[in-house]
């Protein structure tokens, strides 16, 4: 059986208000997991994810819905989202702040004198990949505005080469690009509620592990749509 990884993701967005724009990025045609596709900034926690100095608090009602039906640390998920973002366009989500002996992986994001901001973040949706696949994540998506970037939104010049194409698409256009499902299925919940800038009362969550409850909402686990 594929082990399922937990992993973190976030879909920047800029423009609210006016024409709505989300930071995407292409994935490289060699790539093991959705190669050539569209994605938002992402990937697996890490060991080092864990007990970090954080600028919060943590949203509510956010880390309840991260902890329901799961055992993870919401901290170390929500570190995980910022990490990604960082390593993958070079924007730093974070307040200004010093800490000592940060953990590999994180010693540039400490260095830049920012601390996580985690309080940028809202929870609004989850989901596990397919058991058909070789790879296997069960990832949060985050929601932040890039209001809250340390850095200038359009310099992604400090990104590793994970993604290529590193751009602001148009909400309405996103659907435009070669997108895996599920980002499909997030966009068309993005799209379903950008005028409310409040945390979502209630967070889908696509199980992908029991055909009766393949889809419920994080907020009392009822199925999708009841």
């Amino acid at each position: 059986m594929t082990e399922i990884r937990d992993a973190a993701t976030v879909i920047l967005l800029r423009d609210r208000r006016s024409r709505p724009r989300i930071l995407m990025g292409q994935r490289g045609a060699a790539a093991s997991f959705m190669p050539n596709k569209f994605v938002f900034p992402g990937g697996a926690v890490d060991p080092a994810d864990h007990g970090l100095p954080l600028s919060g608090p943590m949203p509510l009602p956010c880390t309840t819905r991260l902890s329901e039906a799961s055992l993870i640390d919401p901290g170390a998920v929500m570190a995980a989202a910022i990490r990604e973002l960082w390593e993958e366009t070079g924007q730093i989500l974070g307040r200004p702040g010093i800490w000592t002996d940060p953990p590999q992986g994180w010693q540039g994001f400490a260095a830049s004198g920012h601390l996580p901001n985690v309080s940028a973040l809202q929870f609004v949706f989850r989901a596990v990949t397919p058991p058909e696949n070789p790879r296997r994540f069960d990832a949060r998506f985050f929601l932040a505005d890039a209001t809250h970037l340390a850095t200038d939104p359009d310099d992604f010049s400090g990104a590793e080469d994970e993604l290529a194409c590193l751009q602001w698409v148009a909400l309405d256009d996103a659907r435009q690009f070669d997108l895996p499902f599920i980002t499909q299925v997030v966009l068309a919940e993005l799209t379903a509620r950008i005028a409310d800038p409040a945390p979502p009362a209630l967070v889908p969550f696509f199980r992908n592990d029991d055909e009766a409850h393949l889809v419920v909402r994080l907020g009392g686990l009822s199925p999708l749509g009841a």
